[in-house]
């Protein structure tokens, strides 16, 4: 959440610039006024001591390293549960920095089929998690159940009936499918004969910008369904998801808990 970053920033800044201003200025001044054994340093100065390296190490690696989300939603059915935590990777698509979000040190670019946490261009405040379906210049089409890109239609092999587990539980009775995209094949739910008419259409992907689509593709609010823009700018990304690393439903894990999706890695 912003807040959260913009707190923890406030907070870095403020203590690394009491811990500097006493070595540069403020304990000279205790020192003339007193011997350095017997002179007691200011509570404030205490605290930012001892709170100042922790802030740091956690707004670095938060920042730069690596980021926990928790999936909130079914949009990304069958890879991803609704209660996952998982880790994104900041530095995939660039380092950017806190709060602005502006790159400033490139370092590659999204391919397809990555699974990607971002700021939805029509909910700025938020943080989403879609896969990466079209890429700048690429002609996006999906029509009845079929997704095709720059006009080839991708190739669908049948892997059962699905059945979902605790809150994913409405998901059972869905078609799994592997779906092919070049190079990357991956999972998906969908209700064969049922989607969304709203949803059908062809778009051509601007330079700087995504298609990003949900792997539960009859319920995921995706590019499909935006109006404004159909696409993700790419200054909108937060990062690449990577690991599983906790599945608890409900407070203190009360409810489903899914050990086995523990240090999973995400396809």
């Amino acid at each position: 959440m912003k807040w959260f970053e913009i707190i923890l920033v406030v907070l870095t800044l403020g203590s690394g610039l009491v811990v500097l201003l006493d070595k540069l200025y403020l304990r000279k001044r205790r020192a003339e006024k007193a011997s350095l054994l017997d002179s007691e340093e200011p509570a404030v100065v205490d605290y930012s001591r001892a709170f100042f390296p922790v802030l740091a190490v956690v707004l670095i690696l938060r920042s730069f390293v690596a980021e926990p989300y928790k999936i909130p939603s079914s949009s990304m059915m069958p890879n991803l549960l609704i209660g996952d935590f998982i880790l994104v990777n900041k530095f995939s698509y660039g380092f950017r920095l806190p709060i602005t979000n502006t790159k400033i040190i490139p370092v590659s670019e999204p391919k397809r089929g990555d699974v990607v946490v971002f700021k939805p261009p029509h909910a700025p405040d938020q943080n989403w998690i879609k896969r990466v379906i079209g890429l700048p210049g690429d002609r996006i089409g999906f029509h009845g159940d079929t997704l095709s890109i720059n006009g080839v239609p991708m190739v669908y092999e049948d892997r059962g009936e699905y059945v979902g587990k605790g809150r994913g539980a409405e998901m059972t009775g869905a078609s799994l499918l592997s779906e092919q995209l070049p190079g990357r094949t991956h999972t998906i739910l969908e209700l064969l004969g049922r989607a969304d008419p709203r949803g059908q259409g062809d778009w051509v992907v601007p330079e700087g910008q995504y298609f990003v689509m949900g792997d539960n593709r009859d319920n995921s609010e995706d590019s499909r369904f935006w109006q404004q823009t159909h696409f993700l700018p790419e200054e909108n990304l937060r990062g690449k998801a990577f690991l599983i690393w906790l599945n608890c439903e409900g407070w203190f894990c009360k409810g489903s808990f899914e050990p086995s999706r523990i240090g999973t890695g995400i396809q």
